[in-house]
């Protein structure tokens, strides 16, 4: 059967399309108006070629990502507790967490507490901390990225990710591109540090420097961003890659027990990324030149 055409005009028209939003045909500005001049055929090719350029730009860019190198040394990710685990309800609302490019060294710290304590009993410690620094300070979260016990559980500190470079809040100065790795416990001279703590304090550390190809017995160079730290602001400071808290800031902490200990920590976070112990601090990663320069902030104190 034959259908009438309707005369023209009486189609009734269709609502404009939003851009970006789902559903939308509508291509950028750069697409659009050449497509205007171009006969229907050649159009058609117009938007098959502009598509598969982006396609392939996309496409270069995933390659790009992918054809990076992998380090050379790394470790694999210790076991770790999760934030969830501890925190509880005494979470507060809080900005959301910073991060940096990567990691390229860490600060070794105690905190200061009671070395008596029964592993069992550890996430209530954590989140007494938590309390302490966020409402006794008015910080806006625990300090340190890590925690360790003295039994050797990895506890994740601060949030926004275990496995992500987060900006931790504990040595003044220096709290970008570095993580703050915490010894649960007070290790002043004299004070015994137990193996299984310094075991997985090395593998906190080889695994999260890792990534930036970081020898743990290395040293780098990172810049003061704040004149409180040892160094004044701007000041570029050569640091072991595998520092002690008082490094760089004035403070007894990590304790002079702990602090002793750190070659040993150096020297077996290495040996966890595959490096040999014969060849040295590996300085072909350029780490040890690089300079930080991005501004600290005041709740990065911890003494």
């Amino acid at each position: 059967m034959r259908v009438p055409r309707r005369p023209r005009g009486a189609r009734k028209p269709r609502p404009a399309r939003i851009p970006g939003r789902p559903g939308s045909t509508r291509l950028p500005r750069t697409v659009t108006v050449p497509l205007g001049f171009v006969p229907g055929a050649a159009a058609a090719v117009v938007l098959v070629l502009s598509a598969y350029g982006v396609e392939r730009a996309a496409e270069s860019s995933d390659a790009q990502a992918a054809a990076r190198p992998a380090p050379a040394f790394h470790a694999p990710r210790p076991d770790i507790v999760p934030r969830a685990a501890w925190i509880g309800d005494a979470a507060r609302d809080q900005p959301p967490p910073r991060y940096d490019d990567q990691v390229v060294a860490v600060f070794i710290h105690h905190t200061d507490s009671p070395n008596g304590y029964d592993c069992a009993d550890v996430s209530g410690i954590i989140r007494a901390l938590y309390e302490g620094q966020t409402q006794g300070r008015d910080w806006d979260d625990l300090g340190y990225n890590f925690v360790v016990d003295r039994c050797g559980t990895v506890y994740e500190g601060r949030a926004g990710g275990a496995d992500r470079p987060v900006t931790g809040a504990h040595t003044q100065g220096f709290n970008h591109r570095t993580a703050g790795i915490a010894a649960l416990g007070t290790f002043t001279e004299g004070v015994e540090v137990p193996d299984a703590m310094l075991r997985s304090i090395a593998a906190v550390t080889a695994w999260k420097l890792g990534p930036s190809g970081t020898d743990p017995r290395s040293e780098v160079r990172l810049v003061s961003s704040n004149g409180g730290s040892r160094y004044a602001a701007g000041t570029a400071a050569t640091l072991p890659a595998v520092a002690g808290h008082s490094d760089g800031y004035m403070t007894d902490c990590p304790g002079a027990a702990l602090h002793a200990r750190l070659p040993e920590i150096r020297d077996l976070a290495a040996r966890l990324q595959g490096r040999d112990a014969a060849t040295g601090p590996g300085r072909d990663t350029g780490t040890d030149t690089q300079r930080v320069t991005v501004e600290d902030d005041a709740h990065g104190t911890k003494s």
